[in-house]
């Protein structure tokens, strides 16, 4: 079983209250709508961290007979959501960024400003960098995406420092609101993708195919053995696979021949993809039946 990743999610709480405080300070001092939009990232950042604190203290929960499978998949009502807040945090500014070209207003105190913004966001690259590297060794969703929104936020930082730095050598006021629209097009992106990679995780999307041909490498060491096989069906849930396949034998063998076969490329198979649920057959290849039910619904 994966350990409990509550502890990241904290983590990020933790960023998100520091980060607001410090962006907040920044728009306040300055004034720029820039350095507002990117204190409302951060509000986002906030809830998303929350909500990402809930799914994994769910998906931690031992499997029962309500949920044999585990609790895993909930990371991807998380990731989704998470998507779904960055649009709404995209609008907010997009709003708020237009009234500001339509009414300009002077930027005061842009070097104190500044100096706030970059302190922020060191502190999101720091825990998104972290965030990353935990969603690789455990494959969760919930932290990748966390890690992902957080690394979002730095380069949209960026860019409104970028901005409000412009403003100042230029004295264009129209800069730090068009810089805003530039950062509401990046959140846009990164909602939209974080929807799409949840929306085929909820649709019981395949492992990666690099994974999938490290199964069929499997299966393909023991084709000397005098088998075949088909039905091959994978499906990602969370940090879980869950792999099914159907292996051919030949009809004169015992049955505890065929169980020891199956053993050996389970064992392969969850050494090289860890948390890994395999569901296999057995079949005589003699037999014509056992070619019939390679589809998802075995004909009548």
């Amino acid at each position: 079983m994966r350990p409990s990743l509550t502890r990241f999610a904290w983590l990020s709480i933790g960023a998100a209250c520091v980060t607001i405080a410090l962006k907040a300070g920044a728009y306040m001092v300055t004034g720029s709508v820039g350095l507002l939009s990117d204190a409302l990232e951060s509000i986002v950042n906030l809830v998303a961290a929350i909500v990402a604190l809930v799914a994994l203290t769910i998906a931690a929960r031992e499997p029962h007979d309500e949920h044999a499978y585990g609790y895993e998949k909930v990371e991807y009502f998380a990731s989704g959501t998470e998507g779904g807040l960055i649009l709404v945090a995209a609008i907010s500014i997009i709003v708020t960024a237009f009234e500001r070209l339509l009414h300009p207003v002077e930027l005061v105190e842009v070097g104190w400003g500044l100096t706030i913004s970059v302190l922020a966001s060191l502190v999101n690259l720091g825990v998104s960098l972290k965030l990353r590297q935990a969603a690789k060794i455990y494959r969760s969703i919930t932290l990748e995406a966390d890690a992902q929104h957080l690394l979002t936020d730095v380069w949209t930082s960026a860019g409104v420092l970028v901005g409000v730095g412009l403003v100042v050598l230029t004295g264009w006021l129209w800069l730090d609101p068009l810089a805003a629209f530039v950062v509401a097009a990046n959140i846009i992106w990164s909602g939209l993708h974080l929807l799409r990679r949840s929306a085929r995780g909820l649709l019981d999307a395949a492992i990666p195919v690099s994974e999938r041909a490290d199964v069929l490498r499997i299966l393909e060491r023991y084709r000397d053995h005098g088998i075949q096989w088909h039905a091959v069906r994978t499906r990602q849930a969370g940090a879980r696979r869950f792999v099914s396949f159907h292996v051919l034998v030949p009809g004169e063998w015992t049955v505890q021949r065929g169980h020891d076969l199956l053993e050996l490329i389970e064992r392969d198979i969850r050494a090289t993809l860890p948390l890994t649920t395999l569901f296999t057959h057995l079949e005589p290849l003699e037999d014509p039946r056992a070619f019939e039910d390679m589809g998802l619904d075995r004909p009548l």
